[in-house]
């Protein structure tokens, strides 16, 4: 199914940046792109956004593996006859293994995408956590599209 081939790329995607990130740049090391704006810095994490739940590997571990088979579920179900949420789901998809990855074969996860917007400086993050909030927020714009259908 063409989700699992798009999940597939976003993996694909995440993988190989982290891996351009370990094998050129020292933890701590940044690299501006736009100064005040955007940097490519080597960072690692042991927890989930925001560095929350540090060195809580099992749960994650276990949090994910139920989290991958609820979207596979979901993307048979429903993404035949859904494309816009079978997109989202396939981002998501991709995401969560991407970091899953991470956390199981090298005990963190490599981020390394740092952004200040508006002087506020964003927790650095990476492809995966990027693929999952843009499949989060589309479900959230397709689930308001559908309320406010449904109310005309």
């Amino acid at each position: 199914m063409i989700y699992y081939l798009m999940a597939l790329v976003v993996l694909a995607i995440d993988q190989f940046t982290k891996w351009l990130i370990v094998k050129n740049m020292e933890l701590g090391e940044s690299i501006p792109i736009i100064d005040n704006v955007l940097y490519i810095t080597s960072h690692r994490n042991r927890g989930a956004a925001w560095g929350m739940l540090q060195n809580q590997m099992w749960f994650f571990y276990i949090i994910t593996v139920v989290f991958v088979i609820g979207v596979i579920y979901y993307i048979q179900k429903y993404g035949k006859r859904d494309k816009f949420l079978g997109l989202a789901l396939a981002l998501i998809l991709g995401g969560a293994i991407g970091n899953f990855i991470d956390r199981v074969w090298r005990k963190e996860v490599v981020d390394f995408i740092h952004t200040y917007i508006f002087s506020y400086n964003f927790p650095v993050f990476n492809v995966a956590d990027s693929a999952l909030c843009i499949g989060v927020a589309l479900i959230l714009i397709q689930t308001l599209l559908e309320g406010k259908k449904a109310k005309e």
